[in-house]
């Protein structure tokens, strides 16, 4: 057994120890294509689901904007969960929840309400460092912790979240905000992507300057990610067939991660160790796509499509993607449910919110025990997470892969079978999610 805090060395003899002992593991060549179908049936959703915020004001008609959840998330210690309830409201609340919450009770003395005045489309709290630090350490001071909200206006402000008050109102964006995000490193660096065509990376600590502009995207700016070593950058735009990867280090651009045909881009994230980057897409000929890229060599690693048989498959389109920051899973959400797969285990966890008004984002919590979804008329839904043991190989291949890039993983005297683990090209090359309708 190996202690995974000794340093790269023991890791890697680790798992050339465990390719000996677990060959089944190693052993067997990926398949062309699988067919997954979750183990949960529509019973268990109601034990799944472990609360819910409604909206004070009621939800307008369909397809009419302004009371959207657009965004919600966690804070990094997991404490506080900020809530965009539409409206140009946020409400900080702490985590976790009392029982029956709802937005028309009474604000406690541990809730926020921050009225930004605009429809709020992205949010991000910071400082943030890496996923591998526990405890109090991951967050810092609680009275230090900020919320960043992008605004329809293209204005970012930013809250002090123990006391409500604004620090920063950032101009600079001529059009919305679609995300934000601070880099995990622990210092107040926040990447805002736009609807201008452009990110922008500002530095909090000298008032919010925006000390680079990235630009280069033809189309609207939808999502961006930042790598957990903060080396890297990844940003999606509608109706653009590629995704664009940029350095943190030097603010250029680094490459695309190119389709060969058009597609529209909806979300991307990158796994815990930052060895794969998720891409969420869509076209009206094939339905959506999922696939797990290799942000180093743009290698594309697996696809996932939506179920084949399913009549309005090419009416299901995929609205948020999120990867757990704890373990090896993959959370999307399109109009049937919200989906979670365990890339490890290749399999379908859970199955929840199948509700179409659902899902216009999705968070895990830092612990990956809870995930919330954004609904199109200003609710929240909690879900309870199914937790997986993950193997001692890829708890190695984690801690080995959040330093070590592919190309230096390949230089290493190692057999094929483990290089290939390490470096993801064991999992299926395709995968279609049948649903449990047509699953047999």
């Amino acid at each position: 057994m190996c202690k995974l805090y000794l340093g790269k060395r023991k890791v890697l003899c680790a798992v050339v120890r465990l390719e000996r002992t677990q060959t089944p593991h190693l052993a067997d060549e990926p398949s062309s294509a699988m067919c997954t179908a979750p183990e949960h049936t529509p019973s268990e959703e109601q034990e799944e689901l472990i609360g819910e915020l409604k909206p004070s004001q009621p939800a307008r008609l369909y397809g009419s904007a302004g009371c959207e959840t657009w965004s919600a998330c966690f804070s990094p210690d997991g404490s506080r969960f900020a809530w965009s309830m539409g409206h140009g409201t946020v409400r900080v609340l702490p985590w976790p929840l009392p029982c029956d919450r709802r937005a028309e009770d009474p604000a406690t003395s541990e809730e926020i309400t921050l009225q930004c005045e605009d429809i709020v489309w992205g949010m991000a709290f910071g400082p943030r460092t890496a996923n591998r630090v526990k405890g109090a350490e991951r967050c810092g001071p609680a009275e230090g912790l900020l919320l960043a909200t992008g605004l329809s206006n293209g204005t970012i402000k930013v809250w002090l979240v123990s006391t409500g008050q604004i620090l920063l109102n950032l101009p600079g964006h001529p059009s919305v905000v679609r995300d934000l995000a601070f880099a995990p490193n622990g210092s107040l660096t926040l990447v805002s992507a736009s609807r201008d065509k452009t990110l922008r990376v500002w530095d909090l600590a000298k008032k919010g300057t925006p000390y680079h502009v990235l630009t280069g995207p033809k189309n609207w700016v939808f999502k961006c990610s930042i790598s957990p070593d903060s080396s890297m950058i990844a940003s999606v735009c509608n109706l653009d067939s590629k995704a664009y990867l940029w350095s943190m280090r030097s603010y250029t651009f680094i490459r695309n991660l190119k389709y060969d045909h058009e597609r529209t881009m909806i979300s991307c994230d990158f796994s815990m160790d930052g060895a794969l980057l998720a891409i969420g897409s869509f076209h009206a000929a094939t339905g959506w796509w999922l696939d797990l890229w290799d942000p180093y060599t743009a290698d594309q690693l697996t696809r996932v499509e939506d179920c084949d048989l399913c009549v309005y498959r090419t009416d299901n389109i995929l609205t948020a993607l999120s990867f757990s920051p704890v373990a090896l899973q993959l959370a999307f959400k399109d109009y049937r449910a919200l989906q979670i797969w365990d890339v490890e285990q290749d399999k379908l966890v859970l199955e929840a919110d199948h509700n179409r008004v659902s899902g216009l984002c999705c968070a895990f919590h830092p612990q990956g025990s809870a995930i919330a979804t954004g609904c199109r008329d200003g609710c929240v839904k909690f879900w309870k997470v199914p937790r997986m043991v993950p193997s001692l190989q890829h708890l190695c291949r984690t801690v080995l892969r959040y330093s070590v890039s592919t190309f230096q993983v390949r230089a290493l005297p190692l057999p094929k079978k483990t290089l290939e683990f390490l470096t993801y090209r064991n999992i299926s090359k395709k995968k279609i999610l049948r649903c449990s309708e047509h699953y047999s």
